[in-house]
């Protein structure tokens, strides 16, 4: 019995986690690696998996960075069942097709840059088309919380509420090799492991009997914010920017951060805190997971339930415009009032955001405002950096704009949250593995060695290609 780390080792992207044993091999998420393009091209087309090989996949939530190269997957050969929560389905359904249609567009867009401008870019093809999705959704599975389930000869699964995102799963995994006196063992994985009395949904839950655990680690070397002092920062941007007379441009992820920035601004609203200015959702995307949310109540937190009975919808309040025509997300830059927009994708490397981006980075009246995590080699990333000149479609541009980081946003537990879970799973089982994916080297160690100090004895961090015994 074996893990090998093919993705989301010392990454944040990418998420592949292939569990061998004697009967079986079931992945553990199958994710996009996003970074720099001629690399994330690269490793995207060659999974580092036979898919002929696969028996089934186990998908721990619907973000693209780990179910964005099922389709692809699919398309090289996978024929087997994928299981995964009812919601996270339904998520998916639309944010892969999303995802195929921003490759397609993007390719175009690049190519006719290419020919037209000779801009500095490799030509460019889709990994994937919207049948490559239809394929996959096909053959998912949808298992609800805490529901047992036989993905494979001697493997079942059993999905716990990661509060992560909508549908989010911390999958525990029962192992049996009848070939090894009946050897057991439980693995947990956490997928993205969320944050505890956040707004909308429920806290991780607590799984019993772990024997080995893979966690993210994302923010393994930080604190996070509480939510309350970000929504304080959040309101101190919204008027310096309003002031300035300029707009504040916000990548978000169209699953869950825009959800829950539009919770906070919904709330300094109901506080008389927000600036009288619009907030557009830029993203057909976003607009249909909005939809989504609603249709799955079971993951929301009793507050988030009860304020949706009473008709109070922290998604819709008067200043909000949900924007799915070009035309109009064109105009929204062409206007010179101020605004907030809200456009996908989170680490600014495809969809609407990169076009808001081109047209206001170089003027300093404007704000760019990043909430989440910026991986390695990323559009986002460069203006985490605040480097003076960034490049968009091709193009450097000064990078004028106000950048402000509020990674409190963050639906990634942080470090206190991460040896929490870890020291709560240690005391309800027997704990003796926990290897840490889905962060990047100076992250984990820093977890490694928190962990250490509070009794979390033999943590290590995944490495690409390495194969662990448990």
């Amino acid at each position: 019995m074996e893990i090998e780390f093919v993705g989301a080792a010392q990454t944040v992207t990418g998420s592949k986690h292939l569990l061998r044993t004697s009967q079986a091999n079931v992945l553990l998420d199958c994710g996009l690696f996003q970074g720099r393009r001629k690399e994330s091209i690269h490793r995207n087309q060659h999974l580092g998996i036979n898919p002929f090989t696969l028996d089934a996949v186990i998908l721990s939530h619907a973000h693209i960075d780990h179910s964005g190269a099922l389709p692809l997957l699919v398309k090289q050969g996978f024929n087997g069942p994928i299981y995964t929560t009812p919601a996270t389905r339904d998520l998916c359904a639309v944010m892969l097709e999303d995802a195929a249609a921003i490759q397609k567009n993007d390719a175009r867009t690049i190519n006719k840059m290419i020919e037209r401008d000779g801009a500095d870019m490799d030509p460019v093809e889709p990994l994937y088309t919207e049948e490559d999705v239809v394929r996959v959704l096909e053959r998912m599975i949808a298992v609800p919380y805490r529901r047992t389930v036989s993905v494979a000869p001697g493997v079942r699964v059993t999905f716990f509420d990661a509060g992560h995102v909508l549908g989010s799963a911390v999958s525990a995994i029962d192992v049996e090799e009848p070939f090894a006196h009946g050897k057991k063992k439980r693995i947990v994985f956490t997928g993205d492991l969320g944050r505890k009395k956040m707004p909308i949904l429920k806290d991780p839950e607590i799984v019993e009997g772990a024997d080995v655990l893979l966690t993210e680690s994302t923010y393994g070397d930080r604190l996070h914010k509480p939510i309350a002092a970000m929504e304080e920062d959040l309101a101190a941007v919204l008027y310096r920017t309003y002031q300035r007379g300029g707009k504040v441009v916000i990548p978000s992820f169209a699953l869950e951060r825009a959800q829950e920035l539009l919770y906070a601004i919904n709330e300094l609203k109901r506080m008389g805190r927000m600036p009288n200015m619009p907030v557009y959702v830029d993203s057909p995307l976003t607009v249909k997971i909005t939809d989504i949310f609603r249709l799955h109540p079971e993951c929301y937190d009793s507050e988030t339930r009860a304020r949706i009975r009473e008709g109070s919808s922290p998604f819709d309040f008067e200043e909000v415009r949900y924007v799915t025509d070009k035309e109009e997300s064109k105009a929204i830059d062409a206007s010179s009032e101020p605004a907030v927009i809200i456009a996908a994708s989170g680490m600014c490397e495809a969809g609407r955001i990169v076009h808001h981006l081109r047209a206001t980075i170089e003027d300093p009246k404007n704000t760019v405002c990043i909430v989440g995590f910026q991986a390695a080699h990323t559009l986002g990333r460069r203006i985490v950096e605040r480097r003076p000149r960034v490049k968009i479609f091709g193009v450097e541009r000064d990078l004028r704009a106000e950048v402000v980081i509020m990674n409190g946003f963050s639906a990634h537990a942080d470090q206190r949250d991460l040896v929490e879970y870890a020291t709560e799973l240690k005391a309800r089982g027997s704990l003796d593995k926990i290897v840490l994916v889905h962060g990047e080297e100076t992250a984990q160690k820093v977890l490694i060695a928190k962990m250490q100090e509070n009794g979390l004895e033999g943590a290590l961090a995944a490495q690409a290609g390495m194969r662990l015994e448990v």
